[in-house]
């Protein structure tokens, strides 16, 4: 069992930056990997970036080259850092913790990005 809790969300102008981050009450370390997802009205929720326990990351298309996922063991905690935000990145984001097998068990209770154009 772990709580997950996002904090960073807001609202920022297209081209802008934003940075997350996912406080876990657990060691990160004892998951196989830990995750950034989001979700806009209307549609799926997605993945948009992975770091697993030995510090593979993966993106998705759609945000490769603009946003970071990071992590800090000592501190439990997972960020997300978003640059050249647009319009379309516009959802609920939510931090997830992964035991294995691409399956996501755990998750925060998100936050809302909202960028303007």
């Amino acid at each position: 069992q772990v709580q997950l809790a996002e904090s960073g969300g807001g609202l920022v102008q297209a081209g802008g930056s934003l940075g997350l981050s996912c406080a876990a009450s657990r060691s990160i370390v004892s998951f196989n990997a830990m995750g950034w997802h989001r979700q806009a009205p209307g549609k799926q929720r997605e993945l948009l970036a992975q770091i697993t326990r030995g510090g593979n990351t993966y993106y998705a298309d759609s945000v490769k080259g603009r946003f970071t996922i990071s992590r800090d063991n000592t501190k439990n905690t997972v960020y997300l850092q978003m640059d050249s935000l647009k319009p379309e990145d516009t959802a609920v984001y939510y931090c997830a913790a992964s035991g294995g097998l691409g399956i996501y068990g755990y998750w925060g209770q998100g936050t809302q990005v909202t960028v303007s154009s």
